[in-house]
């Protein structure tokens, strides 16, 4: 295995100087226990700053292309052979449940979210009492639903332990209460002061437009990676090179992206922020190519990332100047989005709206207002808002999408789209200081926020440049 030093010949040091060999392994043994023991691993994460500039280096072995995938094959056939031999437990069902959620979010797949959910029935329906296992499952299922009322009612169920706090924090943050996902989050630290759980709190921080909180938080993160979370160690490089994307720091998100990808090949959602990068910077094709890699569209097996595939590829085509051949993507994006708001297994309602919006039609403005008004009963984030303005924008509402932004950009959020769209409202209502003021603030978000960059955001290329 790969690990952050080796021992090799030029080390073996002669007899005179083993008593220094010895004090250097009674250290390093000091240090090893002292990070086991979660106060102690939280004070370091505490005391070191984390990794400089550039110095995001994943120190252990990186996964092989599919690694993942046959890693979870194998423990979820491990527990459907102890179910068969034993077909009344309780306990195996809700780890297989556990093991069908991870490869759910490993590959995207809709039906591994419908099988984690079987399992963990059928696992309360055997072991009805103190089964947390089951319940937190079915707690991620309804969130990954966008059902967060549900999520949290059941988090609440077994309120204290680890998952249901996180549960709490990634709720919260999507409904946009970052003072109840705050305050879950200072809660789970305590209890386990992991990767995990510093970078949830950085995206609460960067929700709240706490940039330096955030960067310290996400380095913390990787001062406690550890062999085995791979996952985790990928997706706080992705989000880390996020915000840094979001302040215009496009070579230094392409060093994270980059890295994420060593440590998981296929890793979802760094493609989709790589792809992003790649349509800022002209490079059409290049994303093109990283939204192929996330997933293989198929109609025999849906995914949560096909819309998002789907409307990047149509994005790419647009921008590129192929009209006919963005036009094609953006109607199965809809068709598959409709699908899924029809039969509601996944709420995917904003998804459809912002796919309405950015493509252009103007008799789609008022479906997508509609939506987005439902939408905003049980989400109020960020970018909820943001859509829920944009949506107001096409239906000349002015007043209310300066409302909405308002409300949006009162979280803290620094995001220069949402700048810019307050920008363009403000101009519109012919609110001249505002104006100024919020395109500047623009500028003060991510200095290098020109015409191409709006572009990608479906900031002028549909609706004109203003």
């Amino acid at each position: 295995m790969e690990t952050e030093f080796s021992l090799n010949s030029r080390w073996l040091l002669p007899a005179r100087r083993s008593h220094v060999v010895r004090r250097a392994l009674a250290v390093a043994t000091l240090v090893a226990a002292l990070l086991i023991v979660p106060g102690v691993r939280g004070w370091i994460a505490r005391a070191v700053p984390g990794p400089a500039t550039g110095e995001y280096r994943y120190p252990f072995q990186r996964a092989t292309r599919g690694a993942v995938i046959r890693d979870l094959q194998a423990e979820i056939g491990f527990y459907q052979d102890r179910i068969r031999r034993d077909p009344t437990g309780g306990l195996d069902p809700a780890s297989l449940a556990g093991a069908y959620l991870r490869m759910a979010r490993a590959t995207g797949d809709l039906s591994w979210y419908l099988l984690a959910e079987q399992a963990a029935r059928r696992s309360l329906a055997n072991l009805p009492y103190h089964n947390t296992g089951a319940i937190l499952v079915l707690a991620r299922i309804a969130e990954a639903r966008h059902d967060f009322p549900e999520a949290l009612r059941l988090a609440a169920e077994v309120a204290g332990k680890e998952e249901a706090l996180a549960i709490q924090v990634t709720s919260y943050l999507a409904m946009g209460a970052l003072d109840e996902a705050a305050g879950a989050a200072d809660q789970l630290l305590p209890l386990a002061p992991t990767l995990g759980a510093y970078t949830l709190r950085g995206l609460v921080q960067e929700a709240r437009g706490r940039d330096e909180e955030a960067l310290a938080d996400f380095h913390r993160a990787l001062a406690l990676e550890e062999p085995g979370e791979a996952g985790g160690s990928a997706a706080v490089r992705a989000y880390l090179g996020r915000l840094h994307y979001r302040r215009g720091r496009l070579d230094q998100a392409r060093t994270l992206y980059r890295e994420a990808l060593r440590i998981l090949p296929q890793h979802p959602l760094t493609l989709i922020n790589l792809a992003e990068l790649e349509l800022r910077q002209g490079r059409y094709a290049d994303a093109e190519r990283h939204l192929a890699e996330v997933v293989t569209i198929t109609e025999a097996s849906p995914n949560v990332f096909d819309h998002a595939v789907l409307r990047g590829l149509a994005r790419a085509k647009a921008l590129a100047g192929d009209a006919s051949g963005a036009e094609a993507l953006w109607d199965e994006a809809e068709r598959r989005l409709r699908r899924d708001v029809t039969d509601g297994t996944f709420g995917h309602r904003r998804e459809l709206a912002r796919l309405l919006l950015e493509r252009g039609r103007s008799p789609d403005a008022k479906e997508a207002l509609a939506l987005m008004r439902n939408e905003v009963k049980i989400r109020r984030d960020a970018e909820t808002l943001d859509i829920l303005a944009w949506a107001l924008t096409r239906a000349g509402r002015w007043g209310e999408a300066r409302a909405a932004m308002r409300e949006a950009l009162a979280r803290g959020i620094r995001d220069a789209g949402m700048l810019y769209r307050a920008g363009l409202i403000e101009q519109a209502l012919g609110h001249t200081e505002a104006t100024a003021r919020f395109f500047s603030a623009v500028l003060s978000a991510d200095p290098g926020y020109d015409q191409n960059a709006r572009r990608v955001a479906g900031l002028g290329l549909w609706e004109g440049e203003r």
